[in-house]
């Protein structure tokens, strides 16, 4: 059974002395990572590495280079930060040298793309092998057979502790640093032990090839019911995007991130990367399960060094504990990884100012303005200075992997609503009844009451009341929830402490949405919130 591709690394430009592992097993891995002191067995069986002191993405250490055959197309900015060709050639002779000298080296073979029209040829070297094994439980995994003839169209050369020579000449930011080069079809990776920056990179690879092809890419978790209507759950992180499309009742087509061509909706990846910071068995019984499975890669779990027990409730190391483990590990995965044209989308925030409805029904203008501003918070402790709630906008709900600009997105998106008729809700899961450290959070249980509601189309002709401020048209009731949730301003104790604090966040959505205001029609704009209302 081959597992070597004939396309070897001298095609990368690497000449490895070392022992070069091919395409292993899950269990080869773990016991490579193990043999290595690469991490931990856990007492169920996940492997937990530690990445600290890079425990989430660096995306201040993001770069692209600019190049003449796709500098014209990139969104150039705070996100995709030009550097140049010849910085790039230096740091990947860098790698190059420093991966041709490593004892051993791991090569993974995957594909992006459940839909065989858009899939990618995607090969990962990596120095150690847990990486190894969290691409295999990440991306769609080749047949023995496509293996041996396989040929990447794009190669990541990932080397997570060099740390990079003279990165200030080469207009760096530090020593560690991940660029992408789309003339090249690369991605080099150095410094940084965080996992997500792989799987990241290829999503922005997918944001860039698709949307030029009239596809379009999306930061958002997929399901489907068993009669076929299809779900789509987009949301910045914590926001609830893997929690919610985990329906025991629906078919997980995917948690995280998707295409939608003129046939539906197809995943881009073969696995689920869930935080699991407090997860909790009751509430998430189906991502609770992984974690006591042989083949999933923990990270940053607090581990019992006696027992090897897992502290699923401690932040020790950071808020951003994760699980990596492959899709089928959720028992009601859909194997094809692809569903028919969404009925129902739904954009998740976690409003920590405790303002935002529980659940509300957009027109296509306010999706189009909301989609744009892609709003969450963040609460204390979550990050390092962050003491109060802040606001946080990132376009389509996923500024930071965007390679082209918002509107190209948007524009697709829009079209996408006309052609097929889908009807868009925002659903709040943050704070109810105040803000974050006065309120509390939205129980879980009402929130899936309400997705189940709209799935079941028992809130398509309910009535509705329009919120002065936010212009959203709240349903007046919905099953299993009380009528009271619904209202966000009946929550609050103190009514006036509740208009002051909604103008101060529908200011903040005027002054985010600037940047978009001369680019949209009069109608996305005139759909935003209003400061300036009274209540």
């Amino acid at each position: 059974m081959t597992r070597q591709s004939s396309y070897d690394l001298s095609n990368h430009g690497l000449n490895a002395t070392g022992n070069v592992q091919w395409n292993l097993s899950p269990a080869a891995l773990v016991e490579a990572a193990t043999r290595r002191n690469e991490g931990v067995i856990t007492a169920e069986g996940p492997f937990n590495a530690i990445t600290a002191p890079h425990t989430g993405r660096s995306p201040k250490d993001r770069f692209v280079v600019r190049e003449p055959d796709t500098e014209g197309n990139i969104w150039w900015g705070n996100v995709n930060v030009a550097v140049t060709e010849e910085a790039f050639d230096n740091l990947h002779q860098q790698i190059v040298s420093y991966l041709d000298g490593r004892d051993e080296l791991f090569v993974r073979d995957v594909y992006a793309g459940a839909d065989e029209a858009h899939r990618l040829g995607v090969r990962v070297v990596n120095e150690s092998a847990w990486h190894n094994l969290f691409i295999y439980n990440m991306f769609l995994r080749p047949t023995p057979e496509q293996l041996g003839t396989f040929e990447p169209e794009f190669t990541i050369l990932h080397a997570p502790a060099m740390k990079i020579e003279n990165y200030e000449a080469l207009g760096f930011r530090s020593s560690h640093a991940v660029v992408l080069n789309f003339g090249k079809k690369m991605v080099l990776i150095a410094g940084t032990n965080y996992a997500g920056e792989m799987k990241k990179s290829i999503f922005a690879i997918m944001n860039y090839l698709l949307p030029l092809k009239g596809v379009l890419s999306m930061h958002c978790s997929a399901n489907i019911a068993p009669e076929g209507d299809t779900a789509l759950f987009f949301g910045l992180s914590g926001t609830g995007k893997t929690t919610l499309s985990a329906d025991p009742g629906r078919g997980l087509i995917g948690d995280d991130e998707h295409g939608w061509d003129e046939d539906g909706v197809f995943n881009f990846e073969g696995g689920c990367y869930a935080k699991v910071i407090r997860l909790s068995q009751e509430a998430e019984p189906e991502i609770y399960s992984t974690t006591q499975r042989f083949g999933t890669i923990l990270e940053n779990v607090v581990v019992d060094e006696a027992t090897r027990a897992l502290n699923l409730d401690s932040d020790y190391i950071t808020e951003n504990t994760r699980a990596s483990y492959p899709l089928h590990f959720i028992s009601n995965y859909v194997p094809s990884g692809q569903g028919g044209h969404p009925k129902n989308i739904f954009f998740l925030t976690a409003d920590a100012f405790g303002v935002m409805p529980p659940v509300a029904k957009l027109t296509k203008e306010q999706a189009m303005y909301h989609f744009l501003s892609g709003y969450t918070a963040k609460v204390a402790g979550t990050e390092r200075g962050v003491t109060e709630p802040q606001a946080t906008f990132s376009a389509c709900f996923g500024a930071p992997f965007l390679s082209l600009h918002p509107n190209v997105y948007a524009k697709l998106l829009g079209e996408k609503l006309d052609q097929h008729d889908a009807q868009v809700w925002l659903i709040n899961t943050g704070w109810t009844g105040g803000p974050y450290g006065v309120g509390s959070r939205m129980k879980i249980q009402f929130t899936r009451a309400m997705l189940h509601a709209v799935l079941e189309g028992k809130l398509n002709d309910v009535e509705t009341v329009e919120d002065p401020i936010f212009g959203l048209h709240i349903p007046k009731s919905v099953p299993g929830v009380p009528d009271d949730v619904l209202q966000p301003r009946n929550t609050w104790e103190d009514k006036a402490a509740y208009d002051e604090q909604a103008r101060k966040l529908a200011a903040m959505f005027e002054n985010s949405f600037r940047t978009f205001a001369d680019q949209v029609s009069e109608g996305v704009r005139a759909a935003g919130p209003k400061a300036s209302t009274r209540v």
